[in-house]
């Protein structure tokens, strides 16, 4: 099916009351409206730009085991890459290695993966509505009942509905205009992302993180091969503006400048990410928030495809839940927040204070840590690691073997290797 032409009536939505509304065609606000039209629901896609999956917003670098656990087999022409390990170099140079025998993540294309999701959605029977923009919840006695809409000409359309699944992303617009608390703007880092056309003298199966306050302070610098030589190369920063720490790092870092001499920047990209955990209610009357908009985010790396997907598939489950019994309350709701948090609720409230002491850290303190990987052993420890999605549970097991400060360090390795920056 052709997502380039998915708009159902650009001048105007011509709906009655639907069963749920969902804001933001991404990968969350698909996937829950895929798992709500497979059960018969009547549900509707808002995506405020024209186009599924443009712009891009993330380097699309996700865990093998957590596309298994979503049960998603996704076309080969999505994938660009599949990695075994990280290159770390320390803020003074000092590289450290992680490599293991199997492959552990892949590199996506973020607009194929998009575009694939929503033509998911739409063969389950959900309805996509481009090109309009979500910019206001309707309240009815404090009950969240449905959306207005506004389309580029600004003509405005109330849509009634059961309950409104909020996956705009970062910004937490809607939230803010009823009222909810938002993600922690004092932990959000801006990101941006080059494409560039060739690297050299890099592993094409190893992404590759810089760290250091001089090219990504309050964050790191990546560069993730493609197969074809081509890169993904980024970073984050938590205070200035992020192109010009760009340009320094592919210009001036005495590392990465020399395997990005002859790299082309073919498309740039910039968002913001949200690093202090999950928002303290992601449910309200009527109302369920996934994704970045609930800030279901890894703190440690940025991270956010898989938790996303895992608490967009459980927000439909429960909203259809909510149909059945014809109960939209936030006590029914709530039941929500208790199963993504059975699942990830550890993993997350443990990566943000990880997080905390990362961003404690000097850029000597943490030569001296990675100095001290390398003579532990860590590399060995990570390579015999479990699930990379569940970076918590593996930090508990390795405790009786590490200190504190490599603690710290080996999980977010272990993060970094896994997930990359999303």
């Amino acid at each position: 099916m052709d997502l380039n032409g998915m708009v159902i009536e650009e001048n105007g939505v011509n709906l009655k009351s639907i069963d749920v509304a969902v804001v933001g065609g991404g990968p969350c606000g698909s996937f829950a409206a895929r798992t709500l039209a497979k059960h018969g629901a009547d549900v509707v896609v808002f995506e405020e730009h024209k186009k599924i999956g443009l712009p891009s917003h993330c380097a699309g670098h996700v865990s093998l085991n957590g596309l298994k656990r979503l049960g998603l087999r996704l076309p080969q022409e999505i994938f660009e890459n599949e990695i075994y390990g990280a290159v770390f170099y320390s803020p003074s140079g000092v590289e450290f290695r992680v490599k293991r025998s199997s492959p552990v993540t892949y590199v996506l294309n973020r607009e194929l993966l998009d575009k694939h999701l929503a033509e998911l959605a739409l063969k389950a029977g959900a309805r996509f509505l481009t090109g309009l923009r979500v910019h206001s919840l309707v309240q009815k006695s404090g009950v969240v009942a449905g959306v207005s809409v506004s389309n580029k000409q600004r003509a405005r359309e109330t849509v009634t509905s059961n309950v409104v699944i909020d996956a705009e992303g970062c910004s937490s617009l809607l939230l803010k205009r009823i009222g909810l608390q938002t993600l922690d703007r004092s932990m959000v880092v801006n990101a941006i992302q080059a494409e560039v056309d060739q690297v050299e003298d890099v592993d094409l199966d190893m992404v590759e993180v810089y760290l250091g306050q001089k090219y990504a302070p309050g964050f790191f610098a990546w560069i993730i091969p493609k197969k074809n030589g081509s890169a993904k190369v980024g970073l984050a920063t938590k205070a200035g503006d992020p192109r010009e720490y760009l340009k320094r790092f592919m210009q001036k870092h005495p590392v990465a400048s020399k395997k990005l001499v002859k790299s082309r920047t073919t498309r740039l990209s910039m968002h913001p990410i949200s690093l202090g955990g999950a928002i303290p209610r992601t449910y309200a009357d009527g109302l369920l928030v996934v994704g970045e908009a609930a800030s279901q985010v890894k703190s440690t790396t940025g991270g956010g495809i898989i938790f996303g997907l895992l608490c967009a598939r459980i927000a439909g489950e429960v909203a259809y839940e909510a149909i059945e019994n014809r109960d939209f309350s936030e006590q029914f709701l709530s039941r929500y927040q208790l199963r993504w948090k059975r699942s990830i609720g550890f993993e997350l409230n443990a990566m943000r204070q990880l997080r905390k002491r990362l961003n404690r850290l000097s850029d000597s303190q943490m030569d001296k840590i990675i100095g001290l990987c390398s003579r532990f052993g860590v590399a060995k420890a990570l390579e015999d690691a479990g699930d990379v999605d569940y970076e918590g549970n593996s930090l508990v097991r390795m405790i009786p073997y590490l200190s504190i400060p490599l603690l710290a360090l080996y999980f977010v390795v272990c993060s970094l290797t896994s997930s990359g920056s999303q």
